[in-house]
């Protein structure tokens, strides 16, 4: 079992698989992003067999990230190579999604064995989710997140809260949600790589976020906590609990279980720190996982006990110099 400094038992492992996205999100990436050339980046063989180490080292959760991950070709090889050992030495499978390529690859997930999804979903007009988005399709967005509902899979949608953007939505989202009987995680923007803006100017606390939402439902403290960054309460109204994901307002890290894998093979310990560990040379160095296990060892022993991400309003805003579809959402 992985355990770092603090105590904390490393059980989720977060899994880039590409860096490529069919999206440009304003709070994600530059409208110009240039996407790492496909030699650069893992084969599906090797991040199969990094899976299936972190697994044999006590990993009992995989998500697989991206980028937009359904955009990677033939990545339900992986999905479907994991997911026989759900119910074995692997407790859940689960993907994070822009949903453009749901309604193509929803039944293959359920038949590879998940049942969960994380939806980034930050706005239900199509005009401004054109605007977010950059090159996005609404509706080909919303017949995915319909196909994977009635495959049967979980649907969680996430939303950056954005000032000026989104604030409007807060309530739609809230109540649109409730109806499909999706979970809604609001999140604050973070600070990650250079987006040609402020993020000071998109930066919406939730406790903002929170009052809108009392204004209309009734909602309390949900008792559920995860080892995740998410704080909930319960709606009445629409019977459904709501996250709330808080880098700035308050501090998620004291239970953080997770390590995330860039597509290049680079470990983070942390979302926002620099320091990372080489996986790649071990991997490909030696086809005995001896050498590989030590590299996590060695990398889980430096895990930091949080993050140092800050929203200011300053000419040099500081950001982490690295965009998140390069870690990983």
């Amino acid at each position: 079992m992985l355990i770092d400094l603090f105590q904390r038992k490393i059980s989720y492992l977060r899994v880039s698989v590409t860096d490529r996205c069919d999206f440009r999100c304003t709070y994600c990436m530059d409208g110009d992003m240039e996407f790492l050339p496909k030699k650069d980046v893992l084969s599906l063989e090797e991040l199969d067999r990094l899976c299936n180490t972190f697994i044999d080292l006590g990993v009992k959760k995989i998500r697989i990230t991206g980028g937009e991950p359904l955009v990677r070709k033939n990545i339900m090889q992986l999905f479907s190579n994991l997911g026989k050992k759900i119910g074995h030495e692997l407790e859940e499978l689960t993907l994070t999604t822009n949903a453009s390529q749901l309604d193509r690859y929803a039944i293959n997930l359920f038949n590879s064995g998940v049942r969960r999804i994380n939806v980034s979903l930050d706005s239900l007009d199509k005009n401004k989710f054109k605007r977010i988005t950059r090159a996005g399709d609404f509706d080909k967005v919303i017949k995915g997140i319909m196909a994977a509902k009635n495959t049967g899979l979980k649907i969680k949608i996430n939303t950056v809260a954005l000032r000026g953007i989104n604030d409007n939505e807060i309530l739609n989202l809230v109540n649109w949600c409730g109806e499909h009987k999706f979970a809604l995680t609001f999140i604050e923007v973070m600070p990650m790589g250079e987006i040609g803006e402020k993020r000071a100017d998109q930066y919406m606390p939730l406790t903002e976020v929170k009052d809108l939402i009392q204004k209309k439902y009734s909602i309390t403290d949900d008792p559920l906590r995860t080892a995740g960054p998410a704080r909930y309460v319960h709606c009445h109204e629409t019977n459904q609990k709501i996250g709330f994901i808080t880098p700035h307002t308050h501090n998620f890290c004291e239970l953080c279980n997770r390590v995330r894998i860039t597509c290049t093979g680079e470990m983070y310990m942390c979302l926002g720190q620099q320091d990372k560990a080489d996986l790649i040379t071990p991997l490909r160095k030696s086809k005995n996982n001896q050498l590989l296990k030590d590299a996590i060892y060695k990398a889980i022993s430096r895990k930091p006990k949080g993050h140092d991400f800050v929203i200011k309003r300053e000419e040099n805003e500081q950001f982490v110099p690295r965009h998140m579809n390069i870690t990983g959402g």
